[in-house]
């Protein structure tokens, strides 16, 4: 048995699950035998903190968790629970209290910004056309490609959904920040970084994608929160 903490994953707007293929296959090389990688709507983020916190509740155990992108805002919402030992965040939205994505997005627009299109049901896309250049300009032309094809969309009303209790007032925090980012511009995530108190900020030459350009790190990250906050 191993006395890792699990792992509990979660992604972010315009991706699943899957985007943290590489980081799970990382992790479990390090000997992390219980990793889960939470598959939210992308509905509201009242939607995704409650699908989040029912996978949390399940374990039986530590957790670790980690949120990439809006994925952020989601561990922000609802990371208090109890057996939550530490909150990492990846080229992540941390949110104080009645703040959303949205808002914090308006204080310095990324570069992609104008790269983003709502259709008519309401769900807000990023062009399949600007995919590579704008999330992952630093993965190849292939991977790129199959990202912007199985993009998962949200709702984009979920962009102004405000937090209601930051978790990172009450947890240790990690923060990844990438310094190409293009979807979440590298100054909010320096000021939200700062913000938490951070216990170590890993500074990454890298997309809005680190956790499929560099995985190695994220997970190096997440095993340094983890034994951080073992027992």
């Amino acid at each position: 048995m191993s006395n890792k903490p699990t792992v509990v994953l979660v992604h972010g707007f315009w991706g699943g699950a899957a985007h943290w293929s590489k980081v799970i296959v990382a992790l479990a090389r390090m000997g992390y035998g219980d990793i889960r990688a939470v598959e939210n709507p992308l509905t509201s983020l009242a939607d995704d903190a409650e699908r989040t916190r029912k996978m949390v509740a399940q374990v039986d155990g530590p957790v670790v968790l980690v949120g990439h992108s809006y994925g952020g805002a989601v561990i922000t919402q609802m990371g208090d629970q109890a057996n939550v030992q530490a909150l990492v965040y990846i080229a992540a939205f941390a949110p104080d209290m009645g703040e959303s994505p949205g808002g914090i997005t308006q204080a310095h627009l990324p570069q992609a910004a104008p790269n983003l299109a709502p259709d008519s049901d309401g769900y807000l896309w990023l062009k399949a056309d600007k995919f590579h250049e704008s999330f992952c300009q630093d993965l190849s032309a292939d991977e790129a490609l199959v990202m912007a094809v199985t993009q998962k969309a949200p709702l984009a009303g979920t962009f102004g959904d405000n937090i209601t209790a930051p978790a990172w007032k009450k947890k240790p925090c990690w923060y990844q920040l990438s310094t190409q980012d293009r979807m979440i511009h590298p100054e909010n995530q320096e000021h939200m970084s700062v913000r938490m108190g951070a216990k170590k900020v890993l500074k990454l030459d890298a997309s809005h994608a680190s956790l499929a350009s560099r995985p190695a790190e994220v997970a190096a990250l997440i095993d340094e929160a983890a034994q951080a906050t073992a027992g």
